[in-house]
């Protein structure tokens, strides 16, 4: 798989001499950073703004190695995003800010009298996500010694993160105010990693709430210039990214050691003999399908599947606009829009709902124009923008036609599908398509359509778990790299992968990367002299 968590594991690789080679099934690199074209229209398909790129901040610093500084980033409006909650005749909006101390200002502008509540929330979320280390440190640890921390409740009292991890967001929000547009507000992010906010873990909320604290950013030129500056490096060092190559099965030994994988050309088997096979197919992907059935039923196998469920399917909606930003109105931020706010009662009612009743009461609108984040827009596309709507989607709504044509499902798909775009549309509008769980099943590989990975509900954080899911697996030579290692999103499934390159090359690159920054600018200090 070549999503951010396979390329950049190549990449890392490829800097310390590695030959590697990334197979991708889809016919671009990518993952969920690829683009694509449509009518004239470019849309990408998950990367919609990311945190933690200042300059001289250790996530930027990585990624600019991983690229050779070739990427770069432009910041979003501020506010970047806004929380949209009621119905248009009651419609109420709250900008979110970036910014330590103008985040927590502006928030207390919007509610006065509820300052307390905002400074505890706020305290409260950077003590769990500082204790995010723990969790990393467990991957890396000796088994025994991490199933020693586990066992003895000592990961727990060492790291505010996991002593939180078992705590809703729904529970800690309502413990600090009464005021239900506050607690909204502070819920708003939860669709960046999928789960409603009773089934939501506060730890990782508290992740999400800390990464965008100093900003948001979104890649000039668009989502595909992440693997277009990844994939030399990768090529330099005498590797290849393939596309059209699916991986069909992970090829083993008889002492059931990884020794390479098989790769279908039409109907055609073609072998690739490697000493390490990395995986950034997901651990369902990896465990279910691409090994033999004798050894799926391992018992330390079957001990992970029991760990992780699949993740809530994701819904696109892409829409191409006749007329430049400035024509439209359309900035670099984002719009999450809740009909109220109530939260967790709207989303439980439209996910039990069929498809076609739910797709009249749709819980969470996220609204955003790729187009107009991006500085490189009007010379590419000149007179046209974008806009891309995205929610959740139950896979079962979908599930009988996965196995249809990807360009012509049947007729039924497409009225369910059109159910889903109602509305939408206007005499602006040149095209307009719905990307739905069996889309991203076809396209990225998801199990379920998920595009957040395994599931990232409470049980997902619990020491046991984070302990005995790592990048070995207990097959020899196989390891795990993205998302399912660490965390969904962009900056997750690169954790993941530095994770994974820890692990391979015996060195802890997560301390490189926390030196990376003092590092650079030693660097440019001495080019100055």
């Amino acid at each position: 798989g070549s999503g951010i968590g396979g390329l950049a594991i190549a990449v890392l690789l490829a800097k310390v001499g590695k030959k590697v080679l990334v197979l991708e099934q889809h016919d671009r690199a990518g993952g969920c950073c690829h683009t694509f074209t449509e009518q004239g229209f470019e849309f990408d398909v998950g990367i919609h703004y990311i945190g933690e790129l200042l300059d001289h901040k250790p996530m930027r610093c990585v990624i600019d190695q991983l690229t050779n500084g070739q990427l770069q980033w432009e910041p979003l409006d501020n506010p970047f995003d806004k929380v949209v909650l009621g119905p248009p005749e009651n419609r109420r909006i709250y900008p979110i800010y970036s910014g330590k101390k103008r985040y927590i200002d502006e928030l207390k502008k919007c509610f006065p009298g509820e300052e307390k509540a905002i400074d505890e929330y706020v305290r409260l979320s950077k003590k769990v996500a500082n204790g995010i280390w723990l969790m990393i440190l467990l991957k890396l640890l000796p088994t025994p010694l991490a199933k020693f921390l586990v066992h003895t409740g000592l990961a727990t009292r060492l790291s505010s993160f996991f002593r939180y991890a078992s705590r809703s967001l729904t529970d800690v929000v309502n413990e600090l105010t009464q005021n239900k547009d506050l607690r909204a507000v502070m819920c708003y992010i939860f669709g960046t990693y999928g789960k409603m906010p009773k089934e939501a873990s506060f730890s990782m909320h508290s992740l999400l709430l800390c990464h965008y604290l100093n900003g948001a950013w979104y890649p000039k030129g668009g989502a595909s210039e992440i693997a277009y500056h990844m994939i030399p490096i990768i090529e330099k060092a005498g590797g290849a990214v393939l596309v059209r190559a699916p991986v069909n099965r992970i090829l083993l030994n008889d002492a059931k050691e990884a020794i390479g994988v098989s790769v279908l050309k039409g109907q055609e088997e073609v072998h690739v003999h490697a000493p390490i096979v990395i995986s950034d197919a997901g651990i369902f992907n990896t465990y279910e399908h691409l090994l033999p059935k004798d050894v799926q039923t391992m018992p330390a196998i079957q001990k992970q599947l029991s760990m992780v469920q699949h993740g809530d399917g994701g819904l696109s909606i892409f829409i191409g606009v006749d007329g430049t930003k400035e024509e439209l109105g359309l900035k670099a931020d984002n719009y999450f829009i809740f009909p109220e706010n109530n939260l967790d009662e709207l989303l439980e009612g439209y996910m039990k709902g069929n498809g076609e009743e739910s797709s009249k009461k749709v819980p969470l609108i996220f609204v955003a124009s790729p187009s107009a984040k991006d500085p490189t827009w009007p010379e590419r596309k000149p007179g046209k923008s974008t806009v891309t709507v995205v929610s959740f989607a139950n896979y079962a709504w979908f599930e009988e036609w996965k196995d249809d044509k990807v360009k012509n499902r049947s007729i039924d798909y497409k009225e369910l599908k059109e159910a889903v775009l109602t509305g939408s549309c206007s005499h602006l509008i040149e095209y307009v398509d719905a990307g739905t769980p069996i889309t991203n099943q076809h396209y990225i590989g998801a199990p379920k359509g998920e595009i957040y990975g395994a599931d990232h509900g409470i049980p997902r954080f619990s020491v046991e778990l984070n302990a005995t899911i790592r990048p070995q697996t207990p097959i020899k030579n196989l390891f795990l790299t993205g998302q399912d290692v660490m965390l969904c999103g962009f900056a997750g499934a690169l954790t993941g992968a530095l994770t994974c390159g820890s692990v391979i090359l015996n060195r802890n690159l997560h301390l490189d990367a926390i030196g990376l920054p003092k590092r650079v600018k030693n660097g440019n200090n001495k080019k100055k002299e």
